[in-house]
């Protein structure tokens, strides 16, 4: 059971990548230096007093950014890559117990994917809100996904299984929203 909850940490935290890349980080971080998170060897520099300001910096900057109409339309555009990257270095990081193998896999796949679908799912709301709204709406968005990110990151790391039944809503949420989408187009 010791390799479950790292799992179901790290793709938490990775969803909460898709919605703000550096926020999750920082939550790591600060975790970290407070003893509640164990980092992977190699990772540890996630949890140094460098890393947490230089997250703390970058989650300023880009949550600032994302109220700013059309500013936002260019933050997607390098989040999106950005956002998976964070999502698979977000579960790598706490999988050190596994095989390579194993935890490259399963950082690929879960963290970058869960992520990457997250990622995707904000940027055509935030698409949606341009065509209906011009954009005015926008700043509400990026409200409701920066409190996102921020409770998806500390449900992850302080009760991991409420983080997890949140995740599967979300992908389940964002699943039926497609498919239904592609429904009325068909």
């Amino acid at each position: 059971m010791d390799w479950f909850l790292p799992i179901l940490i790290g793709v938490g935290l990775s969803a909460a990548c898709g919605f703000r890349v550096f926020l999750p980080l920082l939550a790591m971080s600060i975790a970290a230096q407070l003893g509640l998170l164990n980092l992977s060897p190699g990772f540890e520099w996630i949890g140094s007093d460098a890393g947490t300001v230089a997250f703390a910096v970058a989650t300023v900057l880009e949550i600032s950014g994302y109220f700013i109409p059309w500013v936002d339309h260019l933050l997607d555009s390098i989040a999106t890559p950005a956002a998976v990257l964070a999502g698979i270095l977000a579960t790598a990081s706490l999988l050190g117990d596994f095989s390579p193998l194993f935890r490259w896999g399963l950082a690929i796949i879960a963290g970058g994917g869960t992520a990457g679908l997250v990622q995707a799912s904000t940027v055509a709301l935030r698409g949606l809100s341009l065509t209906t709204t011009g954009g005015l709406a926008n700043p509400v968005f990026s409200l409701f996904e920066t409190l996102s990110a921020a409770g998806l990151s500390i449900f992850a790391i302080l009760i991991p299984i409420v983080a997890l039944v949140l995740v599967v809503a979300l992908i389940l949420f964002i699943l039926n929203r497609f498919l239904r989408g592609k429904a009325k187009i068909e």
